[in-house]
């Protein structure tokens, strides 16, 4: 959706969707506005509840069936296992995603990971094709007078274009951009400091796989350390994505700065950011 300034303020039921790189601001905001009366719809737990719940567990339950004590029980239907997902905490997300490498160093073989690379993609696209049923449910069901839509920060490579015309329709795109080189150091060593899994297009991957044996003499995906390869491939992820979100952000949406982001404080103060943001392309 695009506004004038007076028109989004005239926009009674305010719904918006965060883009942006991992660690940029967008659950903080989300998380500040839920006490401001907005539903906030996290796509990657609806990943986990709704969409990877059962891949997950088959993952945990082949893992238990390997331990004694838990085969019997597990085959007798004594215990049950069940994921915990979180809105702050989706570690049963990123451990099913999990790291491309070596698996005695806890890394996925290949093939698998191409696998719960495609399944997560599926997942993200459906989990936000649910946008629109969501936001009805969060005001005739839970009676929040406004919805942000906080999104992974891999929407930018699914490229499905049904789903940016639908959040576009329903929702205002905020893009969080980091433009200072300072602050884009600090999110590339945040990552690498504590390397989590990440969602690759195919392509992105199969280049960047073959980049990486070859500079560092391995002949299979098999022989990588996990985290290290993690760590490499995060800075050419970053850039890569950075045109990807330019280009739907651009057409369709708003952009701020993850410093403008950082001194938001409270709903007045986004609500002034958004503002500010629509005035500049007026």
């Amino acid at each position: 959706m695009k506004f004038t300034v007076e028109a989004f303020r005239n926009w009674k039921h305010k719904k918006v969707t965060l883009l942006g790189m991992s660690g940029v601001g967008k659950t903080y905001l989300s998380a500040m506005l839920r006490g401001h009366d907005w539903f906030h719809y996290s796509g990657d737990y609806r990943i986990g509840t709704r969409y990877l719940d059962e891949p997950i567990l088959d993952i945990i339950k082949q893992q238990a069936m390997r331990v004694p004590f838990l085969h019997d029980l597990l085959r007798n239907d004594w215990i049950y296992i069940r994921n915990n997902i979180k809105v702050h905490d989706l570690g049963p997300v990123l451990s099913y995603v999990g790291k491309l490498g070596n698996p005695e160093l806890g890394g996925v073989p290949l093939e698998d990971f191409r696998e719960r690379q495609a399944r997560y993609r599926r997942a993200e696209i459906d989990a936000m094709y649910d946008v629109p049923d969501f936001i009805r449910k969060a005001r005739t069901i839970y009676g929040y007078n406004h919805f942000v839509n906080d999104v992974g920060g891999s929407l930018c490579e699914l490229e499905e274009p049904g789903v940016i015309d639908l959040l576009v329709e329903h929702t205002l795109l905020l893009y969080i951009q980091v433009t200072d080189s300072e602050e884009e150091q600090k999110l590339i060593n945040r990552a690498q400091s504590a390397p989590k899994p990440l969602y690759y297009r195919p392509d992105f991957l199969n280049e960047h796989l073959r980049r990486y044996l070859d500079e560092h003499a391995l002949d299979y995906a098999a022989q990588m350390d996990p985290d290290d390869f993690t760590r490499w491939i995060f800075p050419h992820l970053f850039h890569s994505r950075i045109p990807r979100y330019e280009s739907i952000a651009g057409p369709h949406g708003y952009t701020v700065t993850s410093d403008e982001v950082a001194r938001v404080r409270d709903e007045a103060d986004f609500i002034a950011l958004l503002e500010t943001a629509i005035a500049r392309e007026g």
